[in-house]
């Protein structure tokens, strides 16, 4: 088939206002068209393609879900997940436990993780790896986003002695596709040695940062204090420990961590100075409420975020401390708490859909050039979700689509090709108004949909 048409009541491309009644023409893998139907049928007949191969959903269609923080190898810890911790220390003694067991098999993990990812309408995400063998999860599942090698546990004394060279090393056994970037993982697990070189082995090879922040009680600050700047600190452990009063946002902001080309996970014990200084460096931050809420941590300042104007994505975490892999049902929640947190703009649910799409693309690095996701615009890789959500209105649309689309994904598209679909969709319709009905070319498409692989439910 050349062209491919997905058409439903709402299309929502996130980089253009709600389409009513609207289709995407696929071709090669990429958006050729967005529009009405009529416009884009009548577009496609004038460039000689008279007969497209339609697909018609009676929901919404949007970009795939962009999970902007997750461990695929750590899927099949669901049962560390699915306990009750009081605190970040606790849940980390809990899954040390299984880890350290042997009870975690990464690379199956990951395969498994990559697969419900598709099942949830997610097509790119921040893959966080610790163990090389789980590092070509996304490459195998055909699945965009970035593969981020876990860097962590390092002193100063043995980064400087083989870090450099060894983590250089295992960046070099990662699959360059989708693409490759560095976690160094946290203000308390490196060193300020580690701290300080990372990003500029990252940067030296053109890669991506991400790293947790904020997310552990540790990181909270009580009293601040700038004498810890004329400090030759061994580490941000060893500076609280002596009695400084040091933000961890601004311990990893001296270090050179925070850019442009570099996002955070979690964001939880960050005040409005620590806020200020991600804004200042075009650093977004990963919002993964349902882990926060498993670990036993506070709640994410989600109101704060929105009203100070930071960028914003979302976020799973792994199945060892969140329910799911399902980034709607932490967009509900993030919902949730805005409106706890008093934040009543009527803006909320489209600024909360639009983090989960073209934020997370952004705190990755692909929502510009040739690679760009989350988003429905002509030249972007044809990756769209299908959700079950009937509002008569766009404006319903996406009330229900964040408050309660949880579990409510139809089919999952990458590349134009079907990765999944619902087992309890009925196939293809005809779309209303249409001058034909879905004939055999959409009959084929119901073939790729509903057999094999693709059409089976993953988890």
């Amino acid at each position: 088939m050349s062209v491919l048409v997905y058409s439903a009541r709402h299309i929502l491309p996130m980089t253009a206002p709600p389409i009513l009644n609207g289709s995407v023409a696929i071709e090669s893998g990429r958006i050729r068209h967005v529009g009405t139907r009529a416009w884009v049928m009548r577009a496609l007949a004038e460039e000689g393609e008279n007969d497209p191969v339609e697909v018609y959903w009676p929901g919404v269609i949007m970009p795939g879900l962009v999970n902007a923080h997750t461990h695929l190898q750590y899927t099949d810890m669901a049962s560390v997940g699915a306990g009750a911790h009081d605190g970040f220390a606790q849940w980390a003694q809990a899954f040390d436990e299984f880890y350290d067991a042997g009870g975690n098999h990464p690379a199956a993990a990951a395969a498994a993780g990559a697969a419900q990812s598709a099942r949830f309408g997610v097509t790119a995400l921040a893959d966080v790896v610790t163990d090389i063998e789980a590092a070509g999860a996304l490459h195998d599942a055909g699945l965009r986003g970035v593969v981020y090698w876990e860097v962590m546990n390092w002193g100063n004394a043995q980064w400087r002695a083989q870090g450099w060279q060894r983590v250089s090393d295992q960046l070099d056994e990662i699959p360059d596709t989708p693409g490759v970037g560095v976690s160094p993982h946290a203000p308390y697990s490196l060193d300020t040695a580690p701290l300080l070189d990372v990003p500029d082995l990252a940067r030296s090879r053109g890669l991506r940062l991400h790293i947790h922040l904020g997310e552990s009680e540790t990181e909270k600050l009580e009293n601040r204090d700038e004498r810890w700047r004329s400090v030759d600190a061994e580490s941000f452990q060893a500076l609280r420990r002596d009695g400084y009063g040091v933000s961890a946002t601004e311990f990893v902001d001296q270090l050179g961590v925070l850019g442009p080309d570099c996002h955070v996970a979690h964001g939880v014990y960050l005040n409005d100075t620590d806020r200020a200084i991600l804004r200042q460096r075009g650093t977004s931050v990963a919002l993964c409420p349902r882990s926060n809420h498993v670990i036993g941590l506070d709640e994410p300042p989600v109101a704060d975020y929105l009203r100070e104007g930071n960028p914003i994505a979302v976020g799973t975490d792994s199945l060892s401390s969140s329910p799911s892999l399902d980034v709607l049902a932490d967009v509900a929640e993030l919902y949730r708490i805005a409106r706890t947190q008093g934040y009543h703009e009527p803006d909320l649910s489209g600024r909360l859909l639009a983090a989960a799409t073209l934020g997370g693309a952004a705190a990755l690095g692909l929502a510009t050039g040739s690679r760009r996701v989350g988003q429905l615009q002509v030249g972007a890789l044809a990756d769209l979700v299908a959700v079950d959500v009937a509002g008569p209105t766009a404006r319903d649309a996406v009330e229900e689509l964040v408050r309660a689309g949880t579990g409510r994904q139809a089919a999952t598209v990458i590349g134009g090709a079907p990765r999944w679909t619902s087992p309890v969709w009925s196939g293809p319709q005809a779309a209303p108004g249409a001058a034909r009905t879905a004939g055999a070319g959409a009959a084929s498409v119901r073939q790729n949909l509903g057999e094999g692989e693709a059409g089976n439910d993953p988890t």
